[in-house]
């Protein structure tokens, strides 16, 4: 059972010896992948009857049959519905009640399966939306992984498929006004999204007609419809600078124009008002606000064909000025009411204001271990919305918030058969960084947890993009809670949590902290007596990936093993080669190598350039061959890497995804499950505490414990 060994080219000291993994059509570099997965199917192959014990135990957490919250829209009520052993969802809608009618399954993703094009079991859907009038439905689907998606329109009075396909499409997706004209995004040869088409209903897709190209390729492309159904917005943006579009939706044809034109640096996103005319746009921007304002101004002159967009700050008029402590991050527009979202003290808010009065209330959860988010709403004259809250232990529940009066009422709550939020904790703490910086920590245990240092944990991070890391409930950590863990996210800089300067501090040249930042959460959850030293695993993705190759590397002895999923671990090759999807618009996020002092930053934490030396903890790295992320060579020269350069005695493990998978892993539920019982597996093996969890927890307070819980 030796490990695969890859071959070596290239001679010299600067000589990359696994730069011809880059071509993954080379059969070396298939014959390689294929070597890898069977040496990780032979090394775990004795966890199977913890896989099995772990899949069986969370599927009978997982209601077999569960329709969502929904949304009302257009005198319906949409939902989405799961049925007993299918992997896929149904999207369905009934009318509302007083109005006549039957109850329609516009679109059943379970018979995709079953298209000429699905040829591994595999769906996923990109764009999913009801014209305006709600007889058609636009929708899109891949079936291998690699999100590029073949864009379908559906008769919803015969369910039946029109002729047209529009390949290549993207993300996002805008109806016009009459129902009669779709806009939609497509890739370049990158997987970038760089053109926004309109496709006529009825017509070939040889007539659609190009509305937008963007040249940059710092910058990607969406579209969408603002929710007052007015206009269509074409969005193109950096990671630090946005230009926004405008298209009359009811006046497919026209040019489009800008809200404001594109300055470096300057970021905005819009919604649209209606009134007289033509209503106003409100936009959140960093524009005299690190931490972003919200400023109106009038839609009718931007809305004009061949507008050219306002000068800096004339019209505007500001709503909510920019706070230090307070990020705000989007307005969404009623038509009575402004709904905006923002951020402080590491938590989400929702701050409602009345247009008319300048009233303004609250929606806040009850701590910042609880998450909170707006819903699906898209019906403009709304008079409450729905809210989603969810902690670590709580699964999802959705209310409806009038907008009024801001009173709550609970519409629906996620059915997890077995599981009592009784038997659980969770709290939010912080813990000192490096630089005296106070990190906050997410943690969840089991009812009766003692903080006496002997309890095995499993540590999550990801810290970049400003992205923010809320605490979800997820079936795979309450078992892990039930067999003793401790479950953490360290939200580290890098990510949004802490507003945008939280993500000014962990990008380009303070990147670094992010990674500190994780190993002073695991030392302090150490030395607080939460967890015994030797058993921390840590576990991250894509960027996240990134982390975990760092902190292995950095750390190595902090962890009793590591796992890096899709990992983005060969940071100087990879920005070096604008051959590469996302190269170019990542160096605003991580630096441009082609710069002395970025390569050489980028340089001294690039976990491929830094192979720990040493004794090293257990690692387990997954990539995907349809990934158009981060391209699988990257974990595979990795893993090459680290087995050339290893001690005796460390256990490297790579999973490779040979068939249809995606960036983040398998698209059915019972697939993801089955994924998250292998990660599960490897936790359990590397940390301890396989055994069947134990029945109070498990089974709740009715004792009805799930299998595999006692």
């Amino acid at each position: 059972m030796e490990p695969p060994v890859a071959p070596r080219r290239g001679h010299g000291p600067d000589a990359d010896p696994y730069a011809w993994m880059r071509d993954t059509g080379d059969p070396a570099m298939l014959e390689y992948l294929a070597a890898e997965r069977a040496y990780y199917d032979r090394q775990v192959a004795h966890t199977a009857p913890l896989r099995d014990a772990l899949l069986v135990e969370m599927s009978a957490r997982m209601a077999p049959a569960e329709e969502s919250a929904g949304w009302r829209r257009g005198g319906f009520h949409y939902f989405t519905r799961t049925l007993p052993g299918l992997n896929y969802e149904q999207f369905c809608r009934r009318p509302l009640p007083g109005t006549q009618g039957a109850e329609q399954v516009l679109l059943d993703e379970n018979l995709l399966l079953d298209d000429p094009a699905c040829g591994a079991g595999y769906v996923a859907l990109g764009v999913r939306e009801v014209s305006p009038d709600g007889l058609l439905l636009a929708y899109s689907v891949d079936f291998d992984g690699d999100e590029v998606y073949q864009l379908r329109i559906r008769d919803l009075a015969t369910g039946t498929d029109l002729p047209e396909r529009m390949e290549r499409s993207y993300y996002t997706l805008a109806w016009s006004a009459g129902s009669r004209s779709v806009f939609y995004t497509v890739t370049d040869r990158l997987y970038r999204p760089y053109q926004v088409w309109r496709h006529d209903v009825g017509t070939g897709p040889a007539k659609d007609a190009l509305v937008f190209e963007e040249a940059d390729e710092r910058f990607e492309v969406t579209v969408r419809a603002t929710r007052s159904g007015a206009f269509i917005l074409i969005e193109t943006e950096s990671r630090d600078t946005t230009e926004i579009l405008l298209i009359p939706a009811a006046d497919v044809s026209a040019p489009p124009s800008a809200v404001r034109e594109r300055r470096p640096g300057v970021e905005y996103r819009a919604d649209h008002a209606d009134g007289p005319g033509g209503g106003e746009l409100y936009l959140v921007t960093n524009d005299g606000a690190v931490e972003f304002r919200l400023v109106s101004v009038p839609a009718g002159v931007l809305g004009a064909p061949g507008a050219q967009g306002a000068p800096r700050g004339e019209g505007w008029t500001e709503v909510i000025p920019g706070s230090a402590d307070t990020r705000l991050v989007a307005c969404d527009v009623f038509s009575r009411h402004l709904v905006v979202t923002q951020r402080r003290g590491a938590a989400t808010q929702l701050r409602i204001i009345d247009r008319q009065t300048g009233a303004e209330r609250l929606a806040r959860a009850s701590g910042p271990h609880i998450s909170l988010a707006l819903a699906e709403n898209p019906e403009y004259r709304a008079t409450s919305v729905v809210v989603r809250t969810e902690s670590l232990i709580d699964p999802p529940s959705w209310h409806d918030v009038d907008l009024a009066t801001g009173e709550w009422r609970l519409r629906k709550r996620r059915r997890v058969p077995g599981h009592d939020q009784a038997g659980y904790r969770t709290e939010r703490i912080t813990v000192a960084a490096a630089d005296g910086t106070q990190i906050p920590v997410t943690v969840a245990y089991r009812t009766g947890f003692r903080r006496d240092g002997t309890a095995p944990c499993l540590l999550y991070g990801y810290g970049a993009y400003e992205s923010c890391e809320w605490p979800e409930f997820s079936l795979p950590v309450a078992s892990l809670l039930d067999r003793g863990y401790l479950y953490a996210i360290a939200h580290v800089r890098g990510g949004g949590e802490g507003g945008r300067r939280w993500w000014l501090d962990g990008r380009l040249d303070r990147k670094r902290n992010t990674f500190t930042d994780f190993i002073a959460a695991a030392d302090a959850l150490a030395a607080g007596g939460w967890v015994a030293p030797d058993r921390i695993v840590s576990r991250g993705l894509s960027a996240g990936g990134l982390l975990q190759g760092a902190v292995f590397g950095m750390a190595p002895r902090r962890w009793r093993a590591v796992i890096a999923e899709v990992p983005f671990v060969d940071c100087v090759t990879t920005m070096l080669d604008p051959g590469i999807p996302l190269t170019i618009s990542e160096w605003d996020e991580w630096g441009d190598p082609r710069d002395p002092g970025a390569r050489a930053y980028l340089e001294s934490y690039s976990p491929y350039d830094n192979p720990p030396a040493g004794r090293r903890p257990p690692l387990l790295v997954t990539g995907s061959v349809h990934d158009p992320r981060v391209l699988i060579h990257e974990p595979a020269k990795w893993v090459a890497r680290l087995r050339a350069t290893a001690a005796p005695g460390g256990r490297l493990l790579f999973r490779p995804e040979l068939g249809a998978g995606a960036h983040a892993g398998p698209a059915g539920r019972y697939d993801q499950l089955a994924y998250e019982a292998e990660i599960l597996a490897f936790v359990l093996d590397a940390a301890g505490g396989g055994a069947a969890a134990g029945g109070a927890a498990a089974g709740g307070a009715d004792g009805n414990a799930a299998a595999g819980g006692g």
